[in-house]
C-alpha cells in the first residue's frame, strides 16, 4: 500500500513539473505570427508581388526567427529577454515583408 502511494505522488510530481516545463517554453504568440508571415511571403510570391530573390531573403530572415525561437527553447525555458527578443525580430520582419511587397519590383 505504502508503495503505491509513494509511486502516485512521484507521477504526479513528475507530470507537475513536466507540464511547468513545457509552460515554460510554450511561444504560442511567436508560432502563430510565424505562420502568418510566411503566408504572407507566400502570398506576395504567388500574385508576383515579390520577386524571388525578395521571397528568399524574407525567408531567410523567417528562418533566423526560427533557429532563435529554437535555441531559446533549448535550455527549457523561454526568458522574458528572448521573448523580448522573438518578437522585436517578428515586427522587424513584418515591416520588411510589407516594404518589399508593396515597393516598386514585381516579379512580372
Amino acid at each position: 500500500m505504502k508503495s503505491k502511494l509513494f509511486v502516485s505522488a512521484v507521477v504526479l510530481l513528475l507530470s507537475g513539473a513536466l507540464s511547468k516545463v513545457s509552460a515554460q517554453t510554450a511561444t504560442p504568440v511567436a508560432t502563430g505570427r510565424q505562420v502568418n508571415q510566411q503566408e504572407r511571403i507566400q502570398q506576395g510570391a504567388a500574385s508576383g508581388a515579390l520577386t524571388p530573390r525578395e521571397t528568399r531573403r524574407l525567408e531567410a530572415r523567417q528562418a533566423k526567427v526560427a533557429n532563435d525561437k529554437r535555441e531559446a527553447k533549448a535550455d527549457g525555458v523561454v526568458t522574458p529577454a528572448e521573448k523580448r527578443k522573438l518578437n522585436r525580430e517578428q515586427n522587424r520582419n513584418s515591416r520588411a515583408i510589407r516594404r518589399q511587397k508593396h515597393d516598386a519590383q514585381t516579379a512580372h
